[in-house]
């Protein structure tokens, strides 16, 4: 079995005749000739490098009499160890020499493999400045609501300053109704953003992956990320908030009164 990218080179298709071609340990060179049984077609299209063949036949053309382990693969878990990992795993590998002195063992980890890992690298830092812009909308936004309620409230602001009212009270009072409008904004966006998930799953967005063919959308996010998002957008408000209520806290009561 060859992969389809090999296959278009060669141009054969199955039933044709291949000859492989293998240099064995001692340096000599030896080949076979197989029949075509099947092409490869990958995921995300053609791979053009893993082929297949028995592995008696694969003995056969390396001279090999006994079994032979040419390849380990490892997962773990968590894919977010895998650097930390793969440098753990390489500094125990690399005690293991021949007698050249040259390394035993090749360590590869998937990102090095994968041609799609540089892809996943763009696609979260395209996140990071989505989830900027969003935060500094939120910041403008507050600032902004923010501000106008200090200048609609002016004449109100006066009232309470002249009544004896402290500049750290009403300092106060603005700050925590930009900690209400986090606090509102964060949990209206959150169960906005529940039901759109749920009526994406429920409609059932079917989509086609490289050769994969009718795959259902399943749309979530990690409960971990919304609680620190909405943090976030807490902090943000109760930040934006703080200017307009330091501004409205150092008003004088007698220009207050006056204001139209």
């Amino acid at each position: 079995m060859i992969p389809e990218l090999l296959a278009r080179g060669m141009k054969v298709k199955p039933g044709d005749m291949a000859v492989i071609v293998a240099t064995n340990a001692d340096g000599s060179v030896n080949g076979k000739q197989f029949t075509v049984t099947g092409i490869l077609e990958s995921a995300t299209g053609p791979g053009g490098r893993d082929g297949y063949i028995h592995l008696e036949d694969a003995r056969e053309i390396l001279r090999m009499e006994d079994k032979q382990v040419s390849e380990y693969a490892v997962r773990i878990k968590d894919f977010g160890k895998l650097t930390d990992f793969g440098a753990r795993f390489d500094g125990l590998l690399a005690g293991d020499v021949n007698k050249e002195g040259k390394p035993l063992f090749e360590l590869h980890t998937w990102e090095k493999l994968s041609p799609f890992f540089n892809i996943a690298q763009m696609i979260d830092l395209m996140t990071f400045f989505i989830k900027l812009m969003l935060i500094a909308i939120v910041l403008i936004s507050i600032m902004n609501v923010m501000i106008m309620a200090v200048y609609e409230r002016i004449r109100e602001i006066g009232t309470i300053a002249a009544i004896g009212t402290l500049p750290g009270r009403i300092l106060s009072l603005f700050v925590l109704e930009g900690l209400s409008l986090g606090i509102g904004g964060a949990i209206l966006g959150n169960v906005v953003g529940a039901i759109v998930l749920f009526v994406l799953n429920m409609a059932g967005i079917t989509y086609d992956f490289g050769r994969q063919k009718g795959l259902v959308l399943q749309a979530k996010i990690d409960p971990g990320e919304v609680l620190l998002l909405s943090a976030i957008v807490i902090v943000i408000s109760v930040a934006a908030s703080i200017q307009p209520a330091f501004k409205a806290s150092r008003m004088e009561p007698i220009k207050a009164l006056r204001h139209v």
